[in-house]
């Protein structure tokens, strides 16, 4: 090389040198976008909603004397006697299938065979526990509604 010779411009980046630059910019973005998107979801809470536990299960002129009701979408019973109204919980204390009321009789597990009586109380297991009763009142519209975060005694009765 003499002194009077052209200087050799450099080469033009080679495809594979754009190509890795291109992929570790994309991959720069993306992980600061990922990154952005999860301190985004942060701010939005993850909450689980779970059906309420207090609700009116209908007016007291919809249970009459004496009858015997199933409501189903809350597995309970509510019960219409000369006393005053209660509410027995439909689900068995042994694995929780609905147990079914037989007249005069009590309740029945179709499951595993366990039995309760009028009020609640095991007659045969498997199942060691009653059936949990639930406390009731009355709402401003009339409404009967039971709170199944409140357990009651057998003596509770709701006078409507």
């Amino acid at each position: 090389m003499t002194p009077h010779d052209p200087v050799p411009e450099p080469p033009e980046t080679t495809p594979r040198r754009r190509f890795l630059a291109l992929a570790g910019a994309t991959a720069l973005v993306a992980a600061g976008l990922g990154l952005l998107a999860t301190l985004l979801r942060s701010v939005v809470p993850e909450v689980l909603y779970e059906p309420a536990r207090r609700f009116p299960v209908g007016r007291p002129a919809d249970f009459p004397p004496g009858s015997v009701t199933f409501v189903g979408e809350r597995r309970l019973f509510v019960f219409n006697t000369p006393a005053g109204f209660y509410s027995v919980s439909a689900v068995c204390t042994h694995l929780g299938c609905n147990v079914a009321h037989q007249e005069g009789r009590g309740f029945a597990c179709p499951c595993h065979g366990s039995t309760f009586d009028e009020e609640g109380r095991v007659r045969k297991g498997p199942a060691a526990w009653p059936l949990p009763r639930y406390a009731m009142s009355v709402s401003r519209r009339g409404e009967l509604v039971v709170d199944t975060r409140r357990t009651v005694g057998p003596g509770f009765r709701l006078r409507a």
